[in-house]
């Protein structure tokens, strides 16, 4: 489709209905000649009384600030400052006491449960990325196992770690395990 300019078409007719102007002989003669700018004596009759007021007014200003400042420094000099009573020396009780308290806490040993831990991260159809699972693990300081687990839907290859003698150690390695993006990881009690 070709670019139309609608710049350069101009604009749209006028409505032919509108009033005419009217005649020559009608209108009033008028002046059409330059505006004549108002007369230079009075712009310089301006310019020269603001300048005088501006002067003035600077000239009254600097009279009175000469005697502001004379008067505060004979009132500076008449009162005498009071001194200070020394400041006593502060003394801490809690530092010289604490040296010698000792807090008496009753610890309860915890206790070992007979149960057994492991770690399950992963279970997997092929023995390849059962292998690859134990590498990452590997990787990390930890030792993984692969065992085999048949069921009705066929065989599975589970990854885990353990057995751990408790669930705190289990969970220091899960978080271990984590930190690699090895978020999978569930805590079971060891039944193999």
């Amino acid at each position: 489709m070709a670019q139309r300019d609608y710049v350069s078409r101009g604009r749209a007719p006028q409505n032919k209905n509108k009033r005419k102007p009217q005649t020559k002989s009608r209108q009033s003669p008028r002046n059409t000649g330059p505006a004549r700018p108002p007369v230079p004596w009075m712009r310089l009759v301006v310019v020269l009384l603001l300048a005088s007021g501006l002067g003035y007014f600077l000239w009254s200003i600097n009279g009175a600030s000469r005697t502001q400042a004379d008067a505060p420094a004979s009132i500076t000099q008449a009162p005498q400052q009071e001194e200070l009573p020394e400041l006593p020396e502060e003394e801490w009780e809690y530092i010289k006491t604490l040296p010698g308290y000792e807090v008496e806490v009753e610890v309860e040993e915890l206790e070992q449960s007979d149960k057994r831990y492991l770690l399950q991260c992963a279970s997997f159809r092929t023995r390849a990325q059962a292998d690859e699972m134990k590498a990452k693990i590997a990787f990390q300081g930890l030792e993984a196992q692969i065992r085999l687990s048949s069921g009705t839907s066929g065989d599975w290859f589970r990854v885990i770690l353990g057995p751990f003698d408790s669930k705190r150690d289990a969970e220091r390695a899960k978080h271990t395990l984590r930190k690699v993006n090895i978020s999978d990881c569930q805590i079971w009690y060891w039944n193999l």
